[in-house]
């Protein structure tokens, strides 16, 4: 299962789908290009919006900068996220933090 922890400043994705096979499995590769496409935009836009670091099944994104851009990409990433999991609910999970 993936789960993905969000709080205000700090976003951590850990695990993997378990939907199908390793490089078949289309529910990781979903997370996964979401996930790539908003920090890759954040960044591009402002390049000291987010820090993130990776490692095998662990991303974890430190949200540096709540300016308007930077949270309306982090909200619309994290919405994305949650309609994947109304159609995949054994293989992701989301707790927010308030």
């Amino acid at each position: 299962m993936i789960k993905i922890k969000i709080n205000k400043n700090q976003i951590k994705i850990s695990g993997h789908a378990m939907y199908d096979d390793y490089g078949k499995d289309i529910v990781c590769a979903s997370v996964s290009s979401i996930v790539i496409t908003s920090i890759n935009a954040a960044l591009r836009l402002n390049k000291e919006a987010l820090n993130y670091k990776e490692s095998d099944g662990l991303l974890i994104i430190d949200i540096l900068s709540h300016d308007k851009i930077t949270d309306t990409i982090i909200l619309n990433m994290i919405e994305l996220l949650k309609e994947l999991k109304s159609q995949y609910k054994n293989n992701i999970e989301i707790n927010e933090e308030v």
